[in-house]
């Protein structure tokens, strides 16, 4: 198989005791590239995910403002945003949205980072990778003023809507990215998801170190288990594991046009 792992966290403190024997363990697996999402701890340090493509061939990274620490943001990071994705190995804004779930930031304040970033990437024709949890309709409501005009696309991230959410998404040219939770027998509605997504607009994640996918559901993930979300995936797609893996790495270097 020949993998890309969509979004990981592998600056979290879980990989300081062995983040060279897991990367080793990826590769081994047959996941060619990792995108290490730098949102980090937030600002003003926005360069997690750049730290980790800088010292690892197989890693490239995004840059953005999580919307926990949206009332964190000012503008000088703003302006440090748009400077960081000129970075040759920096191929997308991320993850940005919204999260209504822990409200660590005020909402309004969310909105207003979200568009600000939304505007950043534009500027630099950078996809965009949303992070939205119990806020689809503003999420999508907010994409839709503020970024599907634009045309670039982006990825709707550790996706876990339904049918409803996903043709929407769909709709606003987003792909969706299908990590562990694809593989926990409760989520009826996402696998319905899954099933029904084209096959050109279909990605996989591990969102390591969280929500590692079945059988290893409560441990510590890592991007060599993304192994058991893709064969998740191809079964309920009707597909081989090859196919499956090579399509949704097709996709991911088409929409992150950095990574070819």
């Amino acid at each position: 198989m020949s993998l890309i792992d969509s979004h990981c966290h592998l600056d979290n403190p879980e990989f300081d005791a062995d983040r060279d024997e897991v990367v080793q363990r990826a590769l081994d697996a047959g996941v060619e590239n990792m995108i290490a999402i730098g949102t980090g701890n937030g600002p003003p340090d926005l360069e997690a995910g750049i730290r980790l493509a800088e010292k690892y061939p197989a890693f490239y990274a995004t840059v953005g403002i999580h919307p926990h620490d949206a009332a964190k943001a000012g503008r000088p990071d703003f302006k440090n945003l748009s400077a960081l994705l000129a970075h040759p190995k920096v191929v997308a804004v991320g993850e940005i949205g919204l999260d209504y779930h822990y409200d660590f930031s005020p909402r309004e304040t969310q909105h207003a980072v979200f568009i600000e970033q939304m505007a950043i990437a534009a500027a630099a024709n950078k996809p965009i990778v949303i992070h939205t949890r119990e806020a689809w309709d503003d999420t999508l409501d907010l994409i839709e003023q503020h970024w599907t005009p634009h045309g670039i696309g982006g990825i709707m991230h550790c996706f876990s809507g339904g049918p409803a959410e996903a043709k929407r998404a769909l709709d606003l040219g987003f792909h969706l990215s299908f990590g562990g939770i694809v593989t926990f027998p409760k989520s009826l509605d996402l696998q319905q998801a899954a099933k029904q997504a084209p096959s050109d607009r279909i990605l996989v994640e591990t969102d390591s170190p969280y929500l590692a996918p079945v059988p290893k559901r409560g441990k510590r993930n890592e991007p060599a288990l993304l192994v058991h979300t893709v064969k998740k995936l191809a079964d309920l797609r009707g597909e081989s594991v090859e196919a499956t893996s090579r399509q949704t790495t097709t996709n991911l270097q088409t929409l992150l046009k950095n990574m070819r």
